[in-house]
């Protein structure tokens, strides 16, 4: 049995949950597939799948299993990816997709550069904050913020998007600094409508504890320059992803609070049709973005 082979095609069967389906996928027979993963499960000694007439569904061990799978598959992916990239040019047209705010400060900057390094590459960008259907929308490569949905899709985590909470000296003067995240009832709150939607913001103390504090709206929009305007006039207390707030911290328009509490980070992650067969200038691209969102990521970035 090729272990890598069988582990690849495992992973597939988790992620469709259909043994035709990948046996389809792969140009083989649905007695082989399962062949391969009922070997897999003798090799290991537990049951990673288990079966019905409904599908599949993940065992506690097969879960595991999975998740470790799923990366040494991605990882050989791009390896080969990268050698295969240095034998030819880039050339052709890569759509890439992303919400709007994200998109206008922070994609720009990274595909004008991708562009230089690959002169015969045509970028076509699409900004959307509604959810994108790639196949639908013929999206090559779409940057995603949050936990991704469960899916068919190819997905390479690039980082961590971090957000803080800023207000104005002006505000603070008149409406006093919190000191503690119960304290922020008391403010009027600038609410992004896209994330915090529930009028709540939970925050996880330096002794490791989930606070949640429920909020006064002033403002909600699903703008984050909206909120961030907002702030600078002196309007409230906004929760506003680092790369949005950055400029106006560091003129002082804007000042952190509670720098011992932190607020939920979002995942970064590049999301392309399919994790089979990924086209070289899509390997290209996220090989390109990975390690870009590393450290404090936002102040590296170029208008």
């Amino acid at each position: 049995m090729d272990r890598f082979e069988a582990m690849n095609l495992y992973v597939r069967v988790v992620e469709t949950g259909s043994f035709t389906k990948v046996a389809q996928e792969f140009g083989t027979t649905q007695p082989t597939v399962t062949k391969q993963v009922a070997a897999l499960e003798e090799r290991l000694g537990v049951r990673l799948l288990n079966r019905n007439t409904r599908g599949v569904s993940l065992t506690e061990p097969g879960a595991l299993y999975y998740e470790r799978c799923k990366a040494i598959v991605g990882q050989v992916g791009e390896a080969e990816d990268l050698v295969k990239g240095r034998q030819t040019q880039l050339s052709g047209q890569l759509r890439v997709g992303s919400s709007v705010a994200f998109g206008r400060r922070v994609v720009v900057p990274l595909v004008l550069e991708f562009m230089k390094r690959n002169p015969q590459v045509q970028l076509d960008l699409s900004f959307d904050d509604r959810y994108t259907d790639l196949v639908a929308q013929g999206i090559d490569v779409a940057i995603r913020l949050g936990k991704l949905a469960d899916s068919g899709l190819g997905a390479r985590s690039l980082g961590q998007n971090p957000w803080v909470l800023v207000a104005s000296p002006a505000y603070l003067k008149r409406r006093g600094t919190p000191r503690k995240p119960a304290e922020l009832r008391l403010h009027d709150a600038l609410i992004y409508s896209s994330v915090q939607g529930n009028d709540f913001w939970r925050l996880h103390t330096a002794a490791g504890d989930m606070v949640s504090v429920a909020l006064t709206a002033r403002l909600r929009s699903n703008n984050l320059s909206a909120l961030l305007a907002a702030a600078r006039q002196h309007m409230g207390v906004a929760a506003l992803p680092r790369y949005v707030a950055a400029d106006s911290l560091a003129s002082g328009r804007v000042v952190e609070l509670l720098k011992s509490c932190q607020l939920p980070e979002q995942e970064i992650h590049a999301v392309f049709p399919s994790p089979r067969l990924v086209p070289q200038k899509v390997s290209a691209f996220v090989a390109f973005l990975q390690g870009r969102f590393e450290g404090r990521w936002w102040e590296d970035l170029k208008a």
